[in-house]
């Protein structure tokens, strides 16, 4: 759930999905779900147009999270102690654990 709440927050971003194909479309994110599919808008490509023709026409899509093989987004856009605070949140041993070891 550590990466879907992350993605959550870039919602409305430019990101750049590259796929297990080698394609690679940027868009801005539309939405996400929990399998981390995604949904991009204004979608350019950043491959050979020669190569898929289909794709030059495309304006928004959907991305099923099982065919992506990066996600890159700006730099500027990762809160890097958000992220560590919430995996050691994720990563913590549960409450009640803690209580019993005392």
């Amino acid at each position: 759930m550590l990466f879907y709440s992350f993605f959550k927050t870039l919602v409305g971003k430019e990101i750049a999905v590259e796929l297990k194909n080698d394609v690679v479309l940027v868009g801005k994110l539309h939405s996400v779900d929990q399998y981390l599919n995604v949904k991009l808008t204004n979608v350019s490509i950043a491959v050979d147009k020669e190569k898929y023709p289909q794709l030059s026409s495309l304006q928004n899509c959907f991305i099923r999270g099982s065919v992506v093989r990066y996600i890159q987004i700006p730099p500027e856009e990762v809160d890097v102690e958000l992220l560590q605070d919430a995996a050691r949140k994720e990563n913590a041993p549960p409450k009640k654990q803690q209580q019993q070891q005392k």
